[in-house]
Protein backbone atom coordinates (compact mmCIF):
# COMPACT_ATOMS: atom_id res chain seq x y z
CA UNK A 1 0.00 0.00 0.00
CA UNK A 2 1.20 3.52 -0.55
CA UNK A 3 1.86 6.50 1.38
CA UNK A 4 0.22 9.50 0.84
CA UNK A 5 2.67 12.63 -0.20
CA UNK A 6 2.39 16.09 -1.13
CA UNK A 7 3.00 17.22 -4.53
CA UNK A 8 3.13 21.23 -3.19
CA UNK A 9 2.75 22.24 -6.98
CA UNK A 10 -0.31 20.84 -7.14
CA UNK A 11 -1.93 21.41 -3.94
CA UNK A 12 -3.55 24.75 -5.21
CA UNK A 13 -6.29 25.25 -6.61
CA UNK A 14 -7.74 26.24 -10.54
CA UNK A 15 -10.26 29.00 -10.68
CA UNK A 16 -12.01 28.55 -14.08
CA UNK A 17 -13.56 31.71 -15.71
CA UNK A 18 -17.09 31.85 -16.15
CA UNK A 19 -17.32 31.50 -19.41
CA UNK A 20 -15.40 28.29 -19.27
CA UNK A 21 -17.99 26.74 -16.86
CA UNK A 22 -20.92 27.61 -19.72
CA UNK A 23 -18.96 26.25 -22.48
CA UNK A 24 -18.78 22.78 -20.54
CA UNK A 25 -22.52 23.02 -19.68
CA UNK A 26 -23.32 23.90 -23.14
CA UNK A 27 -21.15 21.60 -25.41
CA UNK A 28 -20.42 18.37 -22.11
CA UNK A 29 -16.42 19.59 -22.54
CA UNK A 30 -13.46 21.76 -22.07
CA UNK A 31 -10.23 22.49 -23.04
CA UNK A 32 -7.85 23.80 -19.89
CA UNK A 33 -4.90 24.32 -21.17
CA UNK A 34 -1.83 24.44 -19.13
CA UNK A 35 -3.77 23.11 -15.91
CA UNK A 36 0.08 21.76 -15.08
CA UNK A 37 2.94 22.94 -16.82
CA UNK A 38 5.30 20.28 -18.52
CA UNK A 39 7.88 20.67 -15.96
CA UNK A 40 4.79 19.62 -13.08
CA UNK A 41 3.71 16.56 -15.32
CA UNK A 42 7.42 15.50 -15.90
CA UNK A 43 7.64 14.01 -12.49
CA UNK A 44 4.23 11.56 -12.83
CA UNK A 45 5.63 10.12 -16.17
CA UNK A 46 8.06 7.23 -15.14
CA UNK A 47 5.64 6.71 -12.05
CA UNK A 48 2.73 6.17 -14.16
CA UNK A 49 4.37 3.86 -17.22
CA UNK A 50 6.06 2.12 -14.61
CA UNK A 51 3.16 1.27 -12.97
CA UNK A 52 1.14 0.75 -16.27
CA UNK A 53 3.53 -1.85 -17.72
CA UNK A 54 3.00 -3.64 -13.91
CA UNK A 55 -0.55 -3.85 -14.68
CA UNK A 56 -0.15 -4.82 -18.24
CA UNK A 57 2.40 -8.06 -18.36
CA UNK A 58 1.44 -10.42 -21.08
CA UNK A 59 -0.52 -8.52 -23.16
CA UNK A 60 -1.18 -9.99 -26.69
CA UNK A 61 0.73 -8.27 -29.42
CA UNK A 62 -1.51 -5.41 -30.56
CA UNK A 63 -2.58 -7.44 -33.99
CA UNK A 64 -3.87 -10.34 -32.12
CA UNK A 65 -6.19 -8.21 -29.82
CA UNK A 66 -10.03 -7.19 -30.33
CA UNK A 67 -10.78 -3.46 -31.28
CA UNK A 68 -11.43 -2.57 -27.56
CA UNK A 69 -7.63 -4.19 -27.20
CA UNK A 70 -6.09 -2.58 -29.91
CA UNK A 71 -7.50 1.52 -28.82
CA UNK A 72 -5.06 1.63 -25.58
CA UNK A 73 -3.45 -0.16 -22.99
CA UNK A 74 -5.57 0.03 -20.26
CA UNK A 75 -4.27 0.04 -15.93
CA UNK A 76 -6.70 1.35 -13.46
CA UNK A 77 -6.48 2.30 -9.55
CA UNK A 78 -2.69 3.12 -9.73
CA UNK A 79 -3.18 5.53 -7.05
CA UNK A 80 -3.76 2.55 -4.90
CA UNK A 81 -0.48 1.31 -5.93
CA UNK A 82 2.37 4.16 -5.84
CA UNK A 83 2.76 7.32 -3.56
CA UNK A 84 3.89 8.96 -6.86
CA UNK A 85 0.46 8.56 -8.71
CA UNK A 86 -1.53 8.82 -6.18
CA UNK A 87 -0.34 12.59 -5.27
CA UNK A 88 -1.06 12.97 -8.78
CA UNK A 89 -4.81 11.65 -8.65
CA UNK A 90 -5.49 13.14 -5.28
CA UNK A 91 -4.24 16.77 -6.82
CA UNK A 92 -6.54 19.64 -5.67
CA UNK A 93 -5.61 21.60 -8.23
CA UNK A 94 -7.30 18.67 -10.69
CA UNK A 95 -9.99 18.07 -8.39
CA UNK A 96 -11.11 21.75 -7.85
CA UNK A 97 -11.64 22.01 -11.70
CA UNK A 98 -14.25 19.11 -11.33
CA UNK A 99 -16.18 20.70 -8.36
CA UNK A 100 -16.94 23.85 -10.10
CA UNK A 101 -17.99 22.16 -13.71
CA UNK A 102 -19.73 20.01 -11.24
CA UNK A 103 -21.06 23.27 -9.35
CA UNK A 104 -20.71 20.53 -6.43
CA UNK A 105 -19.83 21.44 -2.80
CA UNK A 106 -17.06 18.77 -3.39
CA UNK A 107 -16.20 15.63 -5.41
CA UNK A 108 -14.63 11.96 -4.42
CA UNK A 109 -12.87 9.78 -7.00
CA UNK A 110 -14.38 7.14 -8.67
CA UNK A 111 -11.08 5.68 -9.83
CA UNK A 112 -8.47 6.44 -11.94
CA UNK A 113 -7.11 5.05 -15.61
CA UNK A 114 -4.06 5.12 -17.83
CA UNK A 115 -4.57 5.02 -21.35
CA UNK A 116 -1.86 4.58 -23.45
CA UNK A 117 -2.02 4.35 -27.06
CA UNK A 118 0.69 2.40 -28.78
CA UNK A 119 2.06 3.08 -32.05
CA UNK A 120 0.01 1.87 -34.31
CA UNK A 121 -2.99 1.41 -31.99
CA UNK A 122 -6.19 1.49 -33.55
CA UNK A 123 -9.40 4.17 -33.24
CA UNK A 124 -10.89 4.13 -29.69
CA UNK A 125 -14.79 3.50 -30.80
CA UNK A 126 -17.51 6.22 -30.06
CA UNK A 127 -19.34 5.66 -26.40
CA UNK A 128 -20.26 7.44 -23.17
CA UNK A 129 -18.12 6.39 -20.17
CA UNK A 130 -21.51 6.59 -18.28
CA UNK A 131 -22.87 3.34 -19.52
CA UNK A 132 -20.00 1.79 -17.42
CA UNK A 133 -21.23 3.58 -14.08
CA UNK A 134 -23.87 3.15 -11.44
CA UNK A 135 -24.12 6.53 -10.66
CA UNK A 136 -25.99 9.70 -12.55
CA UNK A 137 -23.61 10.47 -15.34
CA UNK A 138 -24.62 14.22 -15.44
CA UNK A 139 -22.98 14.40 -12.16
CA UNK A 140 -19.72 12.71 -13.44
CA UNK A 141 -16.47 14.04 -15.39
CA UNK A 142 -13.68 12.79 -16.97
CA UNK A 143 -10.29 15.00 -16.92
CA UNK A 144 -8.09 13.88 -20.02
CA UNK A 145 -4.52 14.54 -19.55
CA UNK A 146 -2.04 13.81 -21.86
CA UNK A 147 1.37 13.25 -19.70
CA UNK A 148 3.36 13.88 -23.33
CA UNK A 149 2.66 16.58 -26.33
CA UNK A 150 -0.57 14.87 -28.22
CA UNK A 151 -0.98 15.56 -31.94
CA UNK A 152 -4.12 14.71 -33.50
CA UNK A 153 -2.58 11.94 -35.44
CA UNK A 154 -1.91 10.43 -32.03
CA UNK A 155 -5.08 9.69 -31.28
CA UNK A 156 -6.78 12.94 -29.94
CA UNK A 157 -10.64 12.98 -28.50
CA UNK A 158 -13.55 13.95 -30.65
CA UNK A 159 -16.72 14.98 -28.94
CA UNK A 160 -19.66 15.55 -30.17
CA UNK A 161 -20.94 18.18 -28.54
CA UNK A 162 -24.22 18.72 -26.56
CA UNK A 163 -24.43 15.06 -26.52
CA UNK A 164 -24.79 15.09 -22.68
CA UNK A 165 -27.90 16.92 -22.47
CA UNK A 166 -29.71 13.72 -23.75
CA UNK A 167 -28.66 11.45 -21.22
CA UNK A 168 -28.10 7.87 -21.77
CA UNK A 169 -28.50 6.86 -25.40
CA UNK A 170 -27.13 2.94 -25.22
CA UNK A 171 -25.96 0.35 -23.11
CA UNK A 172 -23.66 -0.70 -26.14
CA UNK A 173 -19.88 -0.73 -24.10
CA UNK A 174 -16.84 0.16 -26.64
CA UNK A 175 -16.51 -2.22 -29.22
CA UNK A 176 -17.55 -2.13 -33.05
CA UNK A 177 -21.05 -2.44 -32.51
CA UNK A 178 -20.68 0.67 -30.55
CA UNK A 179 -18.97 2.61 -33.28
CA UNK A 180 -21.89 1.87 -35.41
CA UNK A 181 -24.46 2.18 -32.97
CA UNK A 182 -23.44 6.29 -31.72
CA UNK A 183 -22.00 6.59 -35.21
CA UNK A 184 -25.82 6.59 -36.85
CA UNK A 185 -26.65 8.50 -33.54
CA UNK A 186 -24.48 11.44 -34.13
CA UNK A 187 -25.99 11.90 -37.64
CA UNK A 188 -29.71 11.37 -36.74
CA UNK A 189 -29.44 14.22 -34.24
CA UNK A 190 -27.14 16.45 -35.62
CA UNK A 191 -24.14 17.11 -33.25
CA UNK A 192 -21.28 19.23 -34.07
CA UNK A 193 -18.12 17.29 -33.45
CA UNK A 194 -15.15 19.28 -32.02
CA UNK A 195 -12.24 17.60 -33.53
CA UNK A 196 -8.93 16.56 -32.02
CA UNK A 197 -6.35 19.42 -30.79
CA UNK A 198 -2.82 19.80 -30.67
CA UNK A 199 -2.26 19.63 -26.55
CA UNK A 200 0.82 19.70 -24.55
CA UNK A 201 2.01 17.39 -21.50
CA UNK A 202 -0.19 19.17 -18.39
CA UNK A 203 -3.16 20.48 -20.90
CA UNK A 204 -6.18 18.72 -19.70
CA UNK A 205 -9.81 18.33 -21.33
CA UNK A 206 -12.62 17.49 -18.83
CA UNK A 207 -16.12 15.76 -20.46
CA UNK A 208 -19.26 15.11 -18.62
CA UNK A 209 -20.02 11.29 -18.34
CA UNK A 210 -22.59 11.15 -21.01
CA UNK A 211 -20.48 13.05 -23.46
CA UNK A 212 -20.14 10.88 -26.67
CA UNK A 213 -16.34 10.67 -27.63
CA UNK A 214 -14.20 8.93 -29.58
CA UNK A 215 -10.20 8.79 -30.86
CA UNK A 216 -8.44 8.27 -33.87
CA UNK A 217 -5.30 5.56 -34.07
CA UNK A 218 -2.30 6.40 -33.67
CA UNK A 219 -0.68 6.47 -36.75
CA UNK A 220 2.72 8.10 -35.50
CA UNK A 221 5.57 6.19 -33.86
CA UNK A 222 4.96 7.62 -30.44
CA UNK A 223 3.08 6.24 -28.19
CA UNK A 224 0.06 8.57 -26.39
CA UNK A 225 0.11 8.51 -22.41
CA UNK A 226 -2.77 9.87 -21.25
CA UNK A 227 -3.66 9.70 -17.80
CA UNK A 228 -7.71 9.73 -16.49
CA UNK A 229 -8.90 10.62 -13.39
CA UNK A 230 -12.90 9.91 -12.75
CA UNK A 231 -14.38 12.55 -10.33
CA UNK A 232 -18.05 12.81 -9.24
CA UNK A 233 -19.93 15.00 -7.25
CA UNK A 234 -19.97 14.71 -3.43
CA UNK A 235 -23.52 13.40 -1.72
CA UNK A 236 -24.52 11.12 -4.84
CA UNK A 237 -26.11 7.66 -3.90
CA UNK A 238 -25.66 4.26 -5.78
CA UNK A 239 -27.91 3.68 -9.09
CA UNK A 240 -29.18 0.60 -10.01
CA UNK A 241 -27.21 -1.34 -12.51
CA UNK A 242 -28.49 -1.32 -15.86
CA UNK A 243 -26.31 -3.36 -17.31
CA UNK A 244 -23.47 -5.69 -16.78
CA UNK A 245 -20.54 -3.61 -16.76
CA UNK A 246 -22.55 -1.45 -14.17
CA UNK A 247 -23.03 -4.32 -12.15
CA UNK A 248 -18.83 -4.83 -12.35
CA UNK A 249 -17.68 -1.61 -11.41
CA UNK A 250 -20.40 -1.51 -8.68
CA UNK A 251 -18.10 -4.27 -7.33
CA UNK A 252 -15.13 -2.95 -8.27
CA UNK A 253 -14.69 0.82 -7.67
CA UNK A 254 -17.81 0.82 -4.62
CA UNK A 255 -17.46 -2.04 -3.17
CA UNK A 256 -19.71 -3.16 -0.35
CA UNK A 257 -21.94 -0.87 -1.14
CA UNK A 258 -26.12 -1.39 -2.95
CA UNK A 259 -28.04 0.69 -4.58
CA UNK A 260 -29.37 3.74 -2.60
CA UNK A 261 -26.49 3.69 -0.45
CA UNK A 262 -24.71 6.72 -0.52
CA UNK A 263 -21.58 6.48 -2.98
CA UNK A 264 -18.64 6.65 0.25
CA UNK A 265 -16.61 3.37 0.20
CA UNK A 266 -12.81 3.72 0.74
CA UNK A 267 -11.88 3.65 -2.70
CA UNK A 268 -13.97 7.09 -3.39
CA UNK A 269 -12.50 9.93 -0.87
CA UNK A 270 -12.84 13.52 -1.16
CA UNK A 271 -10.57 15.25 -2.84
CA UNK A 272 -11.55 18.90 -3.11
CA UNK A 273 -14.59 21.72 -3.15
CA UNK A 274 -14.39 24.74 -5.43
CA UNK A 275 -12.39 27.89 -4.85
Amino acid sequence: MYRMTTITALADRHLLAQDQVATYRRDGHLLVPGLATAAEAAPFVPAIAAATARHTEGLAPLAERDTYGQAFVQAMNLWRKDETVAAYVMATRFASVAAQLLDAPAVRLYHDQALFKEPGGGHTPWHQDATYWPLDGHRCVTMWMPLVDVVPEMGGLTFASGSHLDGPLSDVTISDASEAHFEHVVTERGFALAEPRPMRAGDASFHSGWTVHRAGGNGTGTLRAVMTVIYFADGLTVQEPTNPAQQNDLRTWLPGLRPGDLAASPLNPVLAQPS
